[in-house]
């Protein structure tokens, strides 16, 4: 198992594209969170109190964005193999299938999970200091936000979570499809696509019953901090319906995988 790792991480770090592409996580999160938080402002309400704002799943508004980036990542750790052919060569030198969807898995985790924990960090700090100055202070009914509060830590965790699982997610469409462009397609647009529909179809029963069974918004569950008995489902229940299509997705792949030639 060790050398199919480290033959998936010497793939993926050779890759000039796979640094790009979690650069670009990185920096897309982070600036759309502190452009969601400094474009907020207490001054827009009666008082500061009366905004009811979750400055902790505002200030984790960029992974909206950040998520497709990893998706990209995902399904590009496979996809290219096929669309090279060296996926060929990959499975003469290790030959038990599910070995290397393990180690490219493993692989996207482990990068995913730095880049995610870089983003989310550095985005609650620029809320930090962004928010006192738009009116949320501890004064007001809204502390600073620190990773020490139980609450900030769970949203943030699980951020780093559903950025896991969407690049699990990747992965496995991408093993499924054999077609990096079409794997992209329809990620995008379960993620994209599926949750507008709940705003188009004007129901809310139906509003409430896609933005629990789709893997985005569900997943987003866990960013919430306020408010929680008002949404369609709770934190880690949605991170659960985003780990079910992911780890799902990723196990029928490793039955195709095994059974269809490369």
């Amino acid at each position: 198992m060790r050398s199919s790792f480290h033959a998936e991480w010497t793939k993926l770090r050779t890759l000039p594209s796979s640094w790009l592409l979690l650069a670009a996580t990185v920096v897309l999160t982070v600036a759309v969170g502190a452009a969601s938080v400094s474009a907020v402002t207490t001054r827009d309400c009666l008082t500061a109190a009366a905004c009811h704002e979750d400055t902790v799943k505002l200030s984790l508004t960029g992974i909206w964005l950040g998520q497709a980036t990893i998706l990209i990542l995902g399904a590009l750790s496979i996809g290219a193999e096929y669309g090279t052919g060296t996926i060929r060569t990959t499975l003469t030198a290790i030959p038990r299938r599910s070995r290397v969807l393990a180690s490219k898995a493993a692989v996207l985790a482990t990068v995913t999970a730095a880049a995610g924990a870089l983003a989310i960090t550095v985005s609650l700090y620029a809320a930090r200091l962004i928010l006192p100055d738009n009116g949320f202070t501890p004064a007001e009914g809204y502390p600073l936000l620190t990773l020490t509060d139980p609450t900030t830590l769970r949203a943030a965790l699980g951020s780093v979570l559903c950025l896991i699982l969407i690049a699990v997610l990747g992965l496995s469409l991408a093993v499924l499809l054999r077609d990096t462009a079409g794997a992209i397609t329809l990620g995008l647009g379960l993620l994209y696509v599926v949750p507008l529909m709940a705003d188009l179809l004007g129901s809310a029963t139906w509003k409430d019953r896609i933005e629990s069974w789709a893997p985005m918004p569900a997943g987003m569950a866990i960013q919430a901090t306020r408010d929680l008995a008002r949404l369609p489902i709770g934190p880690w229940p949605g991170l659960g319906v985003l780990a079910a299509y992911a780890l799902g997705l990723l196990l029928i792949g490793v039955v195709m995988f095994r059974r269809r030639d490369a």
